[in-house]
């Protein structure tokens, strides 16, 4: 692991499947491991993040171990840039997070694998662990069976509003300029918390891109698309690059990242804000 520049006042919250890994890591478990057919079958009766639980009980009940799980995960595609534009982000000083509706378990298992779960401050999602008899559990981030989690935006799903998780951020960490990226309806209410000083990153093309198409207005913060991890990690590093060199100025200097000894070391183009398709 490199060494952090000087905190920047940046930070950067990825959603993490479809967003860090190419793929739902839900999903892509399942599908490896024989496991999707009776998956689709039990989805219409009772929500996803406790069918989750039931099918690691069920597997763990026809021998499939904690390791055959691992491995699988560390199988997870991945886009060869996400890694070196988390690396370059955090040496240039910003604060990295993850708030994903996947869980503990899967999220550390591949960050350990590609060596890099240290380079995250904090990670936010639905707890996942291997209990005293080898099963993986999964269970909510917010137990919607005691309580709803009362937030009014129907994208988010019962056991977890990033909304509420992003709003905490916003209160304990806003000196910091935000940067957050996701490809989901979930991450649709994340997004409405941010504030003219910060970004938003959209997946184009996928559900988040789409809402957030069909009115614009809603978001508060600049809004840079991005397509694949080659593009994620080109726009992510210039809108770095931007605020860096802002702070800078304002303190009557200047320094950008292609001018300083971090991994990304080339010139990256700097987007224009509110690239979105028209409304529907």
């Amino acid at each position: 692991m490199g060494s952090q520049g000087t905190m920047a006042n940046i930070m950067v919250v990825f959603d993490f499947d479809k967003t860090i890994v190419d793929c739902d890591t839900d999903n892509w478990v399942l599908d490896n491991l024989g496991f999707t057919e009776l998956f689709e079958q039990l989805l219409p009766t009772m929500p996803w993040n406790p069918l989750m639980d039931l099918m690691m009980k069920t597997m763990h009940e026809k021998g499939v171990t904690k390791n055959d799980i691992v491995e699988v995960l560390k199988t997870t595609p991945m886009h060869d840039r996400i890694i070196p534009a988390i690396k370059s982000a955090y040496d240039a000083g910003c604060d990295l997070r993850i708030l994903s509706d996947a869980n503990r378990f899967f999220i550390e298992t591949i960050l350990d694998h590609h060596g890099i779960k240290d380079y995250f401050t904090e990670i936010h999602t639905n707890p996942g662990y291997v209990d005293e008899n080898g099963r993986v559990r999964i269970f909510p981030h917010h137990d919607f069976t005691t309580k709803p989690h009362d937030c009014e935006n129907i994208l988010c799903p019962p056991n977890m509003c990033k909304g509420v998780v992003m709003e905490k951020l916003l209160t304990n960490e806003g000196d910091n300029t935000f940067i957050y990226l996701g490809d989901g309806n979930g991450d649709h209410c994340p997004s409405l918390k941010l504030r003219e000083i910060d970004y938003c990153m959209p997946r184009k093309n996928y559900p988040l891109w789409g809402v957030i198409s069909s009115n614009p207005k809603l978001i508060n913060a600049k809004i840079h698309g991005w397509s694949d991890g080659g593009d994620l990690e080109r726009v992510l590093l210039s809108l770095v690059d931007g605020v860096l060199s802002s702070k800078l100025e304002n303190k009557g200097g200047h320094q950008s990242l292609a001018k300083v000894d971090f991994k990304f070391k080339n010139n990256v183009p700097r987007p224009s804000q509110k690239v979105l398709p028209p409304a529907a």
